[in-house]
């Protein structure tokens, strides 16, 4: 990330938005379950205010000085991984839930993402959900890009992507500013 985009995520303004109005949007109506996977917290925004939501959280942060970050300042309460999350380090089927929050543009193309959404289909039991959102393309979003990884999800693409993955059910909504999207692991028969 550049550093215009690193202050920015480190915001209070961002906190606040995050807090009040992404995280309930991209949440309403799912049950996360009991062991929580969340892929790229990044400064631990999403992080924060998960591990207070959800008896077991695990994050896996591919940045190994954020992920060293987050351990010193959240380790005794959230398993930090540092890893990949299109090879994610975990035993298959470990989740009920698997999260991510506007990081999904920051991977260097489509397959990349496309792996982790295999990996998510991975690590989900029977019936979990993976859920999460990221940024819609606008010039406000291309210019906190400069010199900067930016590989924008395709909201119309996104469902044959997650069923390509092995998920089901995928929903994705479009915001002013993000898109949300939801999908299953299939239940055991």
């Amino acid at each position: 990330m550049n550093a215009i985009h690193r202050r920015l995520c480190r915001s209070d303004r961002w906190t606040s938005q995050v807090e009040g109005q992404l995280l309930p949007w991209v949440l309403r109506g799912i049950e996360l379950g009991h062991d929580v996977l969340e892929i790229g917290p990044g400064y631990g925004v999403t992080t924060r205010l998960l591990e207070a939501r959800v008896p077991r959280l695990t994050v896996v942060e591919i940045d190994p000085d954020l992920a060293r970050a987050l351990d010193a300042e959240l380790g005794h309460r959230v398993r930090v991984l540092h890893g990949d999350g299109a090879d994610l380090p975990l035993p298959d089927r470990s989740f009920d839930a698997v999260v991510c929050f506007t990081m999904l543009h920051h991977m260097p193309s489509p397959a990349a993402q496309d792996r982790l959404f295999a990996e998510v289909a991975r690590v989900l039991r029977p019936g979990g959900v993976f859920a999460g959102s990221d940024s819609r393309l606008s010039l406000r979003f291309r210019l906190l890009h400069v010199a900067d990884t930016m590989v924008v999800v395709d909201p119309a693409t996104l469902p044959h992507r997650l069923r390509a993955a092995g998920l089901i059910d995928p929903d994705v909504a479009q915001g002013p500013r993000s898109i949300r999207f939801r999908a299953l692991r299939e239940p055991a028969p």
